[in-house]
């Protein structure tokens, strides 16, 4: 998986093809491969991800999250996700809220999250 450092921080980077995403033992095996490059963010297209990521009541997006949030990994999910955020008012209110805090945020790409990782002015 390619590993990059944006702003002194590292990113895993899942490659846009394999696998879909689809349940806690995925999550587990990222955290391992984020351990071992050091990461602390992993990015993750959101076309890996498996339908059910996107329906919350399924527990799979809350369970991968907080498996990467228990390990002190940060989530960078890439890609256009409007069609699922406009079926499902509680997906909208997650990303609203993932993207507020500083563990989980839903970007267009890579170029969304070096802002994210940019040093705050004055510090």
């Amino acid at each position: 998986m390619p590993v990059e450092t944006v702003n002194d921080t590292v990113v895993l980077h899942l490659p846009e093809t394999g696998a879909p995403i689809a349940g806690g033992q995925d999550a587990l095996d990222l955290v391992g491969e984020a351990w071992a490059v050091q990461a602390e963010v992993v990015a993750v297209p959101a076309g890996r991800l498996a339908p059910a990521f996107f329906d919350l009541r399924s527990g799979l997006a809350g369970d991968f999250v907080q498996k990467l949030v228990n390990y002190r990994l940060r989530l960078a999910i890439f890609g256009d996700i409007s069609a699922h955020v406009g079926a499902s008012d509680a997906l909208r209110d997650f990303v609203r809220e993932s993207n507020c805090g500083g563990h989980v945020w839903f970007l267009d790409g890579p170029e969304d999250l070096a802002q994210r990782l940019a040093p705050a002015a004055g510090s």
